[in-house]
């Protein structure tokens, strides 16, 4: 596979699709739109929750040392990644699923569980909360980047846009620098990020799931449909 695939999430997760991208033959551009830092924050008592929802791995790489308050609680993790993120840092009873905080949210309240924290970024998608008791704290924020030139981007590419948050600035990037949208094919991390991310496209979709591995499986599709 040759064509060019171009990655517009923040590091350190654009080095991690990028090489993922890379192992499976796609030429590599990788133009974050956001940038990432840690908020300070107070650690709530542990005592007050039965269980912790991860639907970041940004929030074990900003938690620091007051994440590490919550190990012995079992963690609800969106994403292969967000797991094995929290694996590294020390926790051990880790239900992962591939199917977004909603979906994770039913599993939550069919366990059992009431209390839930979420460490998660200053934007969050809403969720539905009945029957469980969030408490959320504010690990990190993302911030939008310097203005990437969109023009090194080559006809028949295919865009990754991993959040409704770079959809948005993309689609603003795109009018503001008169991109031919109509050239390009765009792949959307979830349904929500894709309705941000305007219209005119060659062609756009969102995965399956929301994961680099179904990014990946439907920018494939999209260039290679056989």
């Amino acid at each position: 596979m040759t064509s060019q695939l171009v990655i517009f999430r923040p590091e350190p997760g654009a080095s991690q699709t990028a090489k993922r991208a890379t192992d499976a033959g796609w030429d590599v551009l990788t133009l974050p739109l956001f940038t990432v830092a840690p908020l300070d924050w107070d650690a709530p008592d542990p005592a007050q929750f039965d269980a912790v929802l991860l639907t970041s791995a940004n929030s074990v790489r900003f938690g620091g040392p007051g994440l590490a308050r919550y190990r012995h609680l079992p963690l609800y993790a969106v994403g292969a990644q967000t797991a094995e993120a929290a694996r590294e840092a020390g926790f051990e009873t880790i239900v992962t699923g591939d199917a977004g905080a909603a979906a994770m949210a039913d599993r939550l309240r069919a366990d059992g569980k009431h209390a839930v924290f979420h460490p998660a970024g200053e934007a969050t998608r809403p969720f539905d909360e009945n029957g469980l008791s969030v408490t959320r704290a504010a690990l990190y924020a993302a911030r939008r980047a310097d203005p990437p030139h969109l023009d090194v981007i080559a006809d028949g590419a295919v865009l990754l846009v991993h959040s409704p948050r770079s959809a948005l600035y993309l689609d603003e990037l795109c009018s503001a620098q008169a991109i031919a949208r109509e050239r390009l094919h765009l792949v959307a991390i979830s349904e929500a990020a894709l309705a941000k991310a305007g219209t005119g496209w060659k062609t756009a979709v969102a995965a399956e799931r929301p994961s680099d591995a179904a990014m990946l499986e439907a920018a494939a599709a999209l260039v290679d449909p056989r």
